[in-house]
């Protein structure tokens, strides 16, 4: 019997809600797979919320709104409003004519990852295999007649060797595309024939070079079945010359089918592809070994809280906005964050109460990600996400920096208080700080510090904030003999105000920036003439907006680095 669409199961569950049309295919839709006619319930505002985020993951991160409208064939007043929206939810910025994708998009592929599972069940090991073998390890989903990495570990190198976590690579050009394709149906096959008929250089998959020379007739086909054979795959250059990789799959224990692939990719001047059959497959094969006696034995996850006030928000910014806000899109984005760990697998009524959102509006939603191909129907009337929801800006933030992130709530603080502020770690030696990130003021005299410019830890605001985040074993020798002391009352306080001490004239405070872990990583500050504000002034009219700007800078990490690696620099 055939699977119920996503319209079958939602009807099943309630009545249908009054019929939209949507009429509008944009090249990014029509990069993805063909869904049949545009049903006549999908919400149209979502269909071209996605259109804009996919366009913006295509140009990597950053699209001029005349460059959306072109792309897009949106109006340039649908554009304006589609962004005004996404920028009030905090996925975009509006940075004069351009529109960025911002850190906060992120939480649309977390919630996919995390209702996965597998990133957060088997990353330690593919990082630990990475660690062994001294090469980069990937592990990849299957996305319809694609993959899509989920988890990187990569060696620094000058030559470096890995994809951004989402991207989309045709199955037939990878080391796990064999496995996957192992287990397609017919259907698959037909739709795979299909796009490459359509698509022979694969100008669809910017992730990879196009292709150079058409493969042969039954190629792919015969290394799938050699790959069902054989359990592994090879990848000889066919991304890019002088790329090879090896694959193994980790099954899932309950169905035997490919949970994932496991994937070690080397260059041709460290390894053949033979050779990495030969010296490392083995010991892929022993952690893939590994990976599913941790799928086996991993307890059942525990949902964790579902996005609450999301409905009452879209309608409190309606109402405030006005027309410039398209609530049908905020309130359709809102859906994909009903899922998580714990919640894989969602009926409509359980979307609806975890949104907030009336059944009909969440049964719209559920209608347009199926055809977008970012929600596939599943047992007992339950909807999942697919790894399409990847395709929603997730590659190019997935190698976001923290000073990327900061710099444009130091902008904020900088225009707010109208003084200099900056981002700092701490160096090595943990003796320095390095300058990370800066915003000037608009003034003739100003605090002014290249980044990359190191300064005394003890001397500064942001070395003393981020020094007495240290356990007191772990700091460097004090200088001076209250410098320990004082340090101890930085933590309690939680900020620092260095007065005239650095040098004669400049006042600063400064305050932390912590990770998922309440790690101190980051400090970020205010640097002023000490003419211009007393000390207490400072504490009293600076620390506030300091510790506003930590809180957005904190939120943004969160994000970012739920699944991901955020560099400090």
């Amino acid at each position: 019997m055939p699977a119920k669409t996503t319209n079958d199961a939602a009807r099943d569950e309630g009545a249908a809600a009054p019929a939209e049309a949507a009429t509008t295919l944009t090249r990014a839709q029509a990069a993805t797979p063909a869904r049949g006619v545009t049903p006549a319930e999908a919400v149209t505002p979502l269909l071209r919320g996605i259109a804009v985020l996919r366009e913006l993951t295509e140009a990597d991160a950053t699209l001029s709104a005349s460059g959306l409208e072109k792309a897009t064939g949106l109006a340039r007043s649908t554009v304006d409003r589609i962004t005004a929206t996404l920028a009030r939810m905090g996925y975009v910025r509006l940075d004069g004519r351009d529109v960025t994708l911002a850190p906060r998009l992120m939480e649309l592929g977390n919630a996919y990852l995390a209702a996965l599972r597998l990133p957060a069940l088997l990353g330690a090991r593919a990082d630990a295999l990475a660690d062994a073998l001294d090469e980069s390890v990937s592990l990849a989903v299957g996305d319809r007649d694609g993959i899509r990495f989920i988890h990187q570990a990569t060696r620094r190198r000058a030559m470096s060797l890995s994809f951004r976590i989402g991207d989309l690579l045709p199955a037939e050009r990878t080391a796990p595309g064999p496995l996957f394709a192992a287990e397609w149906s017919e259907d698959d096959w037909r739709h795979w024939r299909a796009r490459r008929a359509a698509d022979p250089r694969d100008h669809t998959f910017p992730a990879v070079p196009p292709r150079e020379a058409p493969m042969p007739d039954g190629e792919f086909e015969r290394r799938a079945a050699e790959a069902a054979s054989r359990g592994w795959a090879l990848d000889d250059e066919l991304i890019e010359p002088g790329l090879v990789a090896v694959s193994a799959p980790v099954r899932d224990p309950g169905t035997g089918r490919v949970a994932c692939v496991a994937n070690v990719v080397s260059h041709t001047s460290r390894h053949t592809a033979q050779g990495l059959r030969e010296t490392l497959l083995p010991e892929l094969r022993t952690a893939v070994r590994a990976m599913e006696a941790e799928l086996r034995d991993a307890p059942p996850p525990s949902p964790g809280p579902a996005p609450a006030g999301l409905a009452i928000w879209t309608g409190a910014s309606k109402q405030e906005l006005g027309r410039e806000f398209v609530e049908s899109l905020a309130r359709g984005l809102t859906v994909l964050t009903a899922f998580g760990e714990g919640r894989s697998a969602l009926t409509l009524t359980q979307v609806a109460e975890a949104t907030g959102l009336a059944r009909a509006t969440a049964r719209r939603a559920l209608i347009t990600y199926e055809y977008a191909g970012l929600v596939a129907p599943g047992p007992g009337r339950t909807f999942a996400l697919t790894p399409g929801v990847l395709s929603l800006g997730f590659p190019p933030l997935s190698r976001t920096s923290l000073p990327r992130i900061a710099e444009p709530h130091l902008a904020a603080l900088a225009d707010r208080v109208s003084e200099s502020a900056s981002l700092a770690v701490l160096a090595e030696t943990g003796e320095e700080i390095q300058y990370t990130a800066r915003a000037s003021a608009g003034r003739v005299m100003s605090a002014r510090v290249a980044i990359g410019a190191r300064l005394p830890a003890y001397a500064t605001s942001l070395g003393r904030v981020l020094l007495a985040g240290l356990p007191a074993d772990a700091r460097p020798p004090a200088p001076a003999a209250g410098l320990p002391r004082l340090l101890d009352e930085v933590r309690e306080r939680g900020y620092a105000l260095v007065d005239e001490e650095l040098e004669a004239g400049l006042r600063s405070i400064a305050v932390p920036v912590r990770d998922r872990t309440g790690r101190a990583v980051a400090a970020v500050n205010v640097a002023m003439h000490a003419a211009r504000r007393t000390p207490e002034e400072c504490v009293t009219e600076i620390l506030p907006e300091l510790r506003r700007t930590a809180d957005g800078i904190e939120a943004d990490l969160r994000v970012a680095g739920r699944f991901t690696g955020v560099a400090p620099a």
